[in-house]
């Protein structure tokens, strides 16, 4: 009876030691895949990232890499998180015209894959984008610039990386807008990359012109602040209007100073955490819409104190 009662315990050992390895083995794994950690941003998108995954609670894990804005780097990145595993893949494309190879190998590999934020000219079936329509970002902040100049004036636009989609599409509903006015016009469009140095760089460069300039349409905030402190170095920032888009931190103080005309809202921690609960509901059966749409709205000096938290 003694032996029999000591197989017995062995047995149960046996059996909560299987248990324990398959309920390890069933856990969520998530590799996420973002542009550049330099972009502010994208900063605030991960931090809606990590809130979200760390209510799923420890049942999933979530890593994140740096594309350093380097395509074959990021292909690279999603071929290990394949390796490692991952039952879905957010990613950030560093250039949305150059996304196939990542689709493919994903689709092939049979892997959840979510683009968040930059909408890829490749979207094929079962793959899901979470972001906002760039378009009308564009039309929003030029429609407010064009009522603030009476339809009248040279626009100059900073433009974000030419390869991201958002770019282009921001860029043409600023010329959208101009259209509808025949005497405001966009006289200058160049990248500056979203950055905020190579903003003020520009902003410089085009000012050493000495070509008549109403106001800047920035394709986001950290251009744009790049080209307020371009301006209020040559003292011309009470001549030319400047706007943004995104409504980072920054720049609401900025227009909270009146230094910049106005932004627009695209909500970080809404694209963030729609992203990963897209990647989680796909792991776990749950069945998603293809195109998840998160909102843009206008910032000015009359509502930005909704949006400083």
């Amino acid at each position: 009876m003694k032996k029999f009662f000591q197989v017995l315990i062995i047995a149960m050992i046996a059996i909560a030691l299987l248990g324990g390895c398959k309920r390890g083995s069933s856990k969520i794994k998530i590799g996420v895949a973002i542009s550049s950690f330099n972009d502010t941003f994208l900063m605030y998108m991960k931090d809606g990232m990590e809130e979200y995954a760390a209510s799923l609670g420890e049942n999933v894990s979530v890593t994140y890499v740096d594309g350093k804005e380097d395509a074959a780097k990021q292909l690279e990145q999603v071929e290990n998180f394949i390796t490692q595993g991952m039952k879905s893949i957010v990613v950030v494309p560093v250039n949305t015209q150059a996304t196939k190879p990542i689709t493919d190998a994903c689709i092939k590999a049979k892997v959840n894959l979510v683009y968040v934020n930059r909408l890829p000219n490749y979207l094929p079936e079962g793959v899901v984008f979470v972001g906002s329509d760039s378009i009308k970002a564009g039309l929003l902040q030029m429609e407010y610039l064009a009522d603030k100049l009476d339809g009248k004036g040279n626009v100059v636009v900073m433009m974000g990386k030419l390869d991201n989609e958002a770019a282009v599409a921001r860029t043409e509903g600023v010329k959208q807008i101009c259209d509808k006015y025949p005497e405001l016009q966009v006289t200058k469009q160049q990248t500056a990359e979203w950055s905020r140095a190579k903003g003020m760089t520009l902003m410089e460069n085009w000012l050493a012109t000495g070509d008549p300039i109403a106001a800047v349409a920035s394709n986001n905030d950290d251009m744009a602040l790049g080209a307020i402190k371009a301006l209020e170095a040559a003292g011309k920032l009470d001549e030319i209007m400047v706007a943004g888009i995104d409504a980072t931190k920054d720049a609401l103080v900025e227009l909270e100073k009146g230094k910049l005309t106005c932004t627009v809202f695209q909500d970080a921690s809404g694209q963030g955490s729609g992203s990963i609960k897209a990647a989680y509901d796909l792991a776990t059966g749950v069945t998603v819409e293809k195109e998840v749409w998160i909102p843009f709205q206008l910032v000015t000096p009359e509502n930005y104190k909704d949006f400083m938290n």
